[in-house]
């Protein structure tokens, strides 16, 4: 593997629909809706049938009709047009969902889900939406790591297949998941809720303390996107602002600061037209974009080496 400090074009990659970025891998979903993988793999993170790493798009085993990907630090998932949820990699703390603690270098079923709509993967826990975004049946499962709470189903419990979050009742927007911690926006009013490890004030509910139930983040109305880091938060209001909090101490927030806050802040960093948001979960950076231009280093903040 090579490091590079300048943006490089995939070989043989010009179809790609959307990309989540993961603990040193890449997993690109096409038009096609097939998904390929690139970057270390000796968790078989890259879903091929090896556990050899590759600088080139290798193609990941078995998907077809993908709708969404997701990338966590040693495993991978998608969601199929069928509701299903497919993972491979590392499978410690159960994080595939499968009812196994097995690796997987190909993908396998997620037990017990069907109807799903959208995917996060945190650091080595996974959320997923069960039900129409937004609709007043829908609800968050979660599985895998559970030390810090991030699960949110009120335990400290590691759970190997999908259990049910405190937020099934209401409406389930987006939600997101960082290292340890998660987030979803829920109720008629969109309130953000978080819940899990909380050092960097991650959760941003005005502590430091650990949540193994969701709290609220108070004071933040249209909220259109959220992104999760390794202990920060960050998302774009329907104004174009964003509002980061946690760790700061890389720049994370783009303010001109490196202070941590336990409470959301405005970031400096214009960003009109933003259409994505990310914070991969093992960095301390923060990203977007908007339609039709890749993400720049004006819109890159934090840190970025390894």
């Amino acid at each position: 593997m090579f490091s590079h400090n300048a943006p490089g074009q995939a070989v043989n990659l010009s179809n790609a629909r959307d990309i989540a970025g993961g603990g040193r891998h890449a997993l690109p979903l096409l038009d096609d809706q097939t998904v390929v993988a690139w970057g270390h793999n000796n968790h078989g993170r890259l879903g091929n049938g090896t556990h050899t790493d590759s600088g080139v798009p290798v193609r990941v085993e078995g998907l077809n009709k993908v709708v969404a990907i997701a990338a966590g630090l040693h495993h991978s998932l998608a969601l199929r047009e069928d509701g299903t949820v497919w993972a491979w990699g590392h499978n410690a703390s159960g994080r595939l969902g499968d009812g196994t603690s097995a690796g997987r270098n190909v993908p396998a079923p997620v037990a017990r889900l069907s109807g799903i709509t959208a995917i996060a993967a945190g650091g080595n826990h996974n959320l997923a939406l069960n039900g129409a975004p937004g609709s007043s049946d829908s609800i968050v499962k979660a599985w895998g790591h559970n030390e810090a709470g991030q699960l949110g189903d009120s335990t400290t419990e590691n759970r190997n297949t999908p259990v049910d979050t405190a937020l099934t009742t209401g409406s389930v927007a987006p939600i997101g998941a960082g290292a340890d911690h998660g987030l979803a926006v829920t109720g008629t009013d969109q309130a953000l809720s978080t819940r899990g490890e909380n050092t960097s004030g991650q959760l941003g509910d005005g502590t430091t303390d650990y949540r193994t139930k969701p709290v609220p983040v108070r004071g933040l109305t249209g909220i259109q996107l959220i992104a999760a880091g390794r202990e920060h938060t960050a998302i774009l209001l329907s104004d174009n602002t964003v509002r980061p909090w946690g760790a700061n101490g890389s720049g994370q927030f783009a303010n001109g600061t490196t202070t941590d806050s336990t409470t959301p802040v405005t970031s400096l960093t214009a960003l009109t037209g933003t259409d994505k948001l990310a914070a991969p979960v093992g960095g301390d950076f923060s990203l977007a974009s908007s339609p039709g231009t890749p993400v720049c280093p004006a819109r890159t903040a934090g840190h970025t080496s390894d």
